[in-house]
């Protein structure tokens, strides 16, 4: 089956991690999947949320915020701020994209900081949650690095890497990493999020026209798990080596941190 762009129906579109992108963040990364881009930050800062302090929770909080730039869709998208409210699907997707990293990181080595994941979409062209979660990887990644080397935090606390990606069917055929025109027409749509030890973390999966069999969730399964793996070696590359293990102490620091190149 070909697709637009002449993709196969098992090929992603092509895919380009920037890390380090922006100057002020302790991680940044611009992640282009397609006509997809987006700008993944993240910021480190002590304190833990009001509810943690009061029921005495131990470590620190890992939290997410998500947004569409006006320019990123065809037409004009208003700011949320200017309406005064966040639409239910950015508030779905920001807790998607916290609940992916937590589940990953251990928070008790976080001390009383909060780790905030600030994933701005400034080009739209399907897929961006998942993009979105990619790209904050690193961007999570080079974070900590940076926090360890600082001694702010003891050890390494991310345990590995995560990445997402989509899945669809049309007329009975199955597509990987759906660009917008495919999304809106797609008869399945479903969207994975899976570790780099092929543990799976969440799986986000409707039925927009029939719905679908288990053997049919199986394929798209074996489908995004194949591009996944794609895009965790996209990711290594980002990073620069392999990702310091989570069990690292200061005095192997520099061993650990030998040939960063970021």
């Amino acid at each position: 089956m070909k697709r637009l762009g002449n993709r196969n129906f098992d090929t992603l579109r092509k895919v380009k991690i920037t890390p380090n992108f922006l100057a002020h963040p302790e991680g940044s990364a611009l992640i282009e999947m397609g006509g997809t881009k987006v700008i993944c930050a993240v910021t480190i800062e002590p304190g833990v949320p009001g509810w943690m302090r009061a029921q005495g929770v131990p470590g620190g909080w890992v939290t997410s915020e998500y947004g569409l730039l006006p320019a990123s869709t065809t037409g004009r998208n208003q700011r949320e701020a200017v309406k005064g409210k966040q639409s239910g699907r950015t508030m779905e997707i920001q807790r998607l994209i916290g609940r992916s990293f937590r589940s990953v990181i251990d928070l008790k080595q976080l001390g009383q900081h909060t780790v905030y994941i600030d994933c701005d979409v400034i080009d739209a062209d399907g897929g961006t949650r998942c993009a979105s979660i990619t790209g904050a990887s690193v961007a999570l990644q080079l974070a900590f690095r940076k926090m360890v080397e600082k001694k702010m935090i003891p050890r390494f606390p991310m345990k590995e890497n995560v990445a997402a990606v989509s899945v669809g069917m049309k007329n009975g055929e199955w597509m990987l990493d759906l660009c917008y025109e495919e999304d809106s027409a797609a008869d399945v749509d479903m969207n994975i999020v899976m570790t780099e030890s092929g543990k799976l973390i969440e799986v986000q999966g409707t039925a927009e026209e029939e719905p679908f069999s288990r053997s049919d969730l199986n394929k798209m399964l074996d489908l995004a798990e194949g591009g996944l793996k794609t895009l965790f070696e996209i990711q290594r590359k980002a990073i620069g080596d392999e990702p310091v293990k989570n069990n690292t102490p200061f005095g192997n620091l520099g061993d650990a941190l030998a040939g960063l190149k970021v």
